[in-house]
């Protein structure tokens, strides 16, 4: 996976690549398919959701640019497999996800793993956490019809880095936004497509 699908697709943050290598993949993903576990696809964990393709996980992380002293917000906890890594990476992630039934599960496995820098929360996740703002990173792990205002607003002033897929309900771009205090300028990175982002800021369900 690391060779095949990420070194040879430009993946080149070594922090990144080595978390990959650390972080169980095969255990965030349901038993009956574990065999699929490495595949270059999203796969099914139920309730609608997926666990993301390696490659997505990779590029998205890679653009968050982490050195390991941020405090980190992922929007769409899903298989807990994305805020795995980037416990590996930060100092703190913050990760809500609005189903609980997949919260619940997430937490107990990330909490067994010892991920232990990890903090699931139940929530809108268009409307992120304000109460742990501002963030030096948010990551969303859903394709939302334009950048929700109360993520941009939670970023550091000082460079908080948003990622974040764009589009409609079934293709976007990956979007990389930086905040410059009262500013943002954006960068667009490769095509994508992720599950929609439901809620207020969002996608209605």
């Amino acid at each position: 996976m690391i060779e095949t699908q990420l070194v040879m697709r430009g993946i080149t943050d070594e922090r990144v690549l080595d978390a990959m290598k650390k972080a169980p993949r095969e255990l965030f993903t349901p038993e009956g398919i574990r065999d699929s576990a490495f595949d270059d696809r999203a796969l099914p964990i139920g309730e609608g959701q997926t666990i993301s393709q390696p490659y997505m996980v990779a590029i998205m992380t890679e653009l968050m640019g982490l050195i390991g002293n941020e405090k980190v917000l992922e929007i769409g906890t899903g298989s807990g497999y994305q805020a795995a890594i980037l416990s590996i990476l930060a100092n703190k992630v913050i990760t809500v996800e609005r189903i609980p039934g997949l919260a619940d599960i997430a937490g107990k496995r990330m909490k067994d793993l010892g991920y232990n820098n990890v903090s699931v929360v139940v929530g809108d996740g268009t409307l992120g956490y304000k109460k742990e703002a501002p963030y030096n990173a948010i990551i969303v792990t859903a394709g939302a019809p334009s950048a929700p205002r109360s993520l941009l607003d939670q970023l550091d002033p000082d460079g908080g880095r948003l990622i974040i897929p764009v589009g409609n309900r079934f293709e976007q771009i990956l979007k990389k936004i930086t905040r410059h205090k009262n500013e943002f300028s954006e960068e667009n990175s490769v095509g994508c497509m992720f599950v929609p982002l439901v809620g207020k800021e969002g996608w209605e369900e």
